[in-house]
């Protein structure tokens, strides 16, 4: 019988102020850092065809989706394909191709991996030294077990990629290491997620740890003077009382007609925008089918900008996902049974994913925009009028950064008022 070990893999999402985690590397950080020259595979050009590692963030909300349309919807795709990728640093064979794929990479040469890998450098260490006006901080760490050491390359290259923190972990007391880690993506998370694991087991020998903290602040922010209590109609049965900001002002947006919604940016200072998206009544379902990169990239290349009376519900919504079970009807499989090839890890193929999960929470109020999360894996054992757009129905937000073209968060809001 095949003795399989313990990997943990952890993703925080999270939404506060503080200083750039890596001042030592920010200063290296120009605005040729995404424009060296050579292809960066995770940044999106619309007048090009690149990877699709962009669509990444759409068949994972479809996938999300499939089994729970009426609720709320809220994670960080860049946090999720940020673990993973990591993790892919020790996979081999099928194990690795199925995880790089499953993000929308092929062609999968050793010289392409190693590129994959260096772009999720570059835009990371973009991210991390945005505009003063923009908190925006994602880091990782790795937790191993006392006495165990992951091969040398593994560790060298998820430093030098991913710019991994190193920590021993007791796993054969599995309570302490548990609170351990907890307590490290609770204080990353500045208290927004206190408890990611559950439970551990002595079995753990690693766990890997993505964190992503993000805070900004409107470039036109809401007159809090002007918000008011109001009805959103979560569906045509039942509404909840909100409260409704609202500003009227200039905003980029754009109707489409094909699918019947409603796209408005809503710009942070700084390099970060919010893309509204309200589909008319009964085309929530028409809307999602059609999203991709090259919706996308139609809304943007149509955007006008109109005076608009926006009125926009402040939000408080969390959303929790089993990965492991999202990502094996995505494709990605082989990393969570007992044929999975790690052995970049640990020298031998001894090592599987039993868990990945994601938690993130979304804040919305008249001064900006908040967020937190958090993803664990697992292994064990085995110029017009004014025209008034109001967004009192169900609706679609994307939140990206604009210097990367990279996708933070994703969510769909059913009830603004439901945690």
């Amino acid at each position: 019988m095949k003795y399989l070990l313990c990997l943990c893999l952890l993703l925080a999402v999270l939404c506060a102020i503080t200083l750039c985690r890596h001042e030592d590397i920010c200063h290296e950080v120009s605005n040729t850092n995404l424009r060296d020259g050579a292809e960066n595979l995770l940044t999106h050009n619309c007048s090009k065809q690149g990877s699709n590692y962009a669509d990444f963030v759409f068949r994972f909300y479809k996938q999300a989706i499939s089994k729970e349309a009426d609720k709320n919807v809220f994670f960080s795709p860049v946090s999720i394909s940020t673990a993973f990728a990591m993790l892919a640093i020790g996979a081999k064979s099928t194990t690795l191709s199925q995880i790089f794929e499953g993000l929308g990479f092929d062609d999968l040469t050793e010289i392409r991996m190693h590129d994959i890998h260096k772009s999720f450098h570059k835009v990371l260490a973009v991210l991390n030294c945005t505009d003063v006006n923009i908190t925006l901080n994602i880091g990782n760490a790795l937790f191993t077990a006392i006495g165990y050491k992951p091969q040398e390359t593994f560790l060298e290259n998820t430093r030098e990629f991913y710019d991994a923190e190193f920590f021993s972990s007791n796993f054969n007391k599995p309570e302490e290491a548990k609170k351990q880690i907890n307590k490290y993506v609770e204080e990353k998370t500045k208290g927004k997620i206190p408890e990611l694991i559950g439970h551990l087991d002595a079995s753990t020998i690693l766990v890997l740890v993505n964190y992503i903290y993000f805070k900004a602040a409107w470039e036109k922010p809401f007159d809090p003077l002007h918000t008011y209590e109001d009805d959103f109609l979560v569906n045509t049965n039942v509404s909840v009382r909100v409260n409704m900001m609202q500003c009227d002002s200039n905003y980029d947006s754009y109707y489409d007609q094909d699918l019947s919604c409603e796209v408005v940016e809503l710009p942070y200072q700084g390099t970060a925008r919010a893309l509204l998206i309200l589909p008319d009544d009964g085309k929530m379902k028409q809307v999602e089918d059609a999203l991709s990169k090259e919706t996308v990239c139609k809304w943007d290349n149509r955007l006008v900008t109109r005076r608009l009376d926006l009125r926009l519900p402040k939000i408080s919504v969390s959303g929790s996902y089993d990965v492991k079970n999202l990502f094996q009807e995505m494709g990605i499989t082989e990393v969570f049974s007992s044929n999975a090839d790690l052995s970049g890890i640990s020298g031998n193929r001894n090592l599987w994913v039993s868990q990945a999960i994601h938690k993130a929470l979304l804040e919305v109020d008249e001064a900006g925009t908040e967020a937190a999360g958090a993803t664990a894996i697992i292994v064990t054992r085995v110029l017009h009028p004014s025209v008034t757009i109001k967004f009192n129905r169900p609706f679609l937000i994307l939140i990206s950064d604009k210097e990367t073209s990279t996708t933070l968060f994703m969510g769909k809001i059913v009830n603004p008022t439901k945690k």
